[in-house]
């Protein structure tokens, strides 16, 4: 059975030789704070834009409507519910630095691990179909709203009803995904619509960046800004690192098990709920100047303790 989880590790060795060339380029000073903050820049609103809506609009929206998402996003919901109850009662961060720690709880790495992870350990890429949708369209637009109406407030700026309302469609992220998949749905209904190949063609090659740009800033990020020192900060990364890559697969296998879904389905919904959070995340940070740091270290531990905890998951369910 093992040999049904090792494949999986071909996504975290792409993920590790990046990030290294991040943090190696940036050791012998070839690239600098300023590159990351532009490489950051660059995969926030341009880059990732183009590759969610390259993955969204050919996503499999029969995978995004079955009964196994109950299960995905029942997981998702408890891991946000835990993080924000325990660190209301144990660490005081604004508005800012909670949606950034929500984040880290529950938003997974579905776009560059977790589509090898599918593809290798479950042999199915679209069971990521619905995570991506529900982080994009839900999650995403709902936590950067709470970011840019969290930086007006600090900046002495009032924003207007409107502002505020049309906050999420502003963000290139989520402009992004609804587009994608606006041209998913036109296209499930009329057969032969399809993008032409020099409108296609030239989003996927810009989206196609976004992967790296984010990995070379996280290993620049890591060789060169401040490193956490030990303490309340630290006790919160170990703690966010348990809610996302043991707690979360644990409640989303529970929940499987309790809909009554097909050993297969159970086995996929506890894999791709082991994920640890996702690159965008600290995109996120950088963007808005929230608590980078620590995304990035958190990030980092989860993702290293994750692959020991994917590859149990997948061996024992499969």
């Amino acid at each position: 059975m093992i040999l049904n989880a090792l494949p999986a590790l071909q996504g975290f060795f792409t993920i590790g030789v990046l990030i290294a060339v991040g943090w190696s380029l940036a050791r012998i000073g070839l690239l600098g704070v300023d590159h990351r903050k532009m490489m950051s820049t660059l995969a926030f609103y341009v880059a990732s834009p183009a590759l969610m809506f390259t993955m969204v609009s050919t996503a499999d929206l029969d995978r995004v409507f079955a009964r196994s998402v109950l299960a995905s996003y029942g997981a998702i919901l408890v891991a946000a519910l835990i993080y924000v109850l325990v660190s209301t009662a144990l660490w005081h961060h604004d508005l800012s630095g909670r949606v950034i720690g929500t984040f880290l709880s529950c938003y997974s790495n579905a776009g560059n691990l977790g589509i090898p992870v599918a593809a290798y350990a479950l042999g199915d890429v679209t069971w990521m179909a619905p995570i991506l949708l529900i982080q994009m369209v839900i999650l995403q637009p709902f936590g950067l709203a709470l970011l840019d109406s969290q930086k007006s407030r600090v900046s002495g700026e009032k924003p207007s009803v409107l502002s505020v309302v049309t906050l999420p469609f502003r963000n290139p992220l989520t402009v992004g995904v609804l587009l994608g998949l606006a041209v998913n749905l036109i296209h499930s209904r009329v057969d032969w619509f399809a993008l032409p190949g020099f409108v296609s063609q030239p989003i996927e090659m810009v989206g196609a960046v976004a992967v790296p740009l984010m990995l070379l800033a996280c290993g620049v990020s890591l060789c060169l800004d401040p490193k956490p020192s030990k303490g309340p900060d630290m006790n919160e990364s170990w703690f966010l690192v348990v809610v996302k890559i043991v707690l979360q697969p644990l409640a989303a296998y529970t929940l499987a098990r309790l809909l009554g879904l097909d050993p297969v389905a159970v086995h996929a919904v506890t894999v791709v709920a082991c994920l640890p959070p996702a690159q965008n995340i600290f995109v996120f940070a950088s963007k808005y100047g929230v608590r980078m740091t620590f995304a990035r270290d958190t990030i980092f531990r989860a993702t290293l303790c994750s692959v020991a905890v994917i590859l149990i998951a997948a061996t024992v369910l499969a």
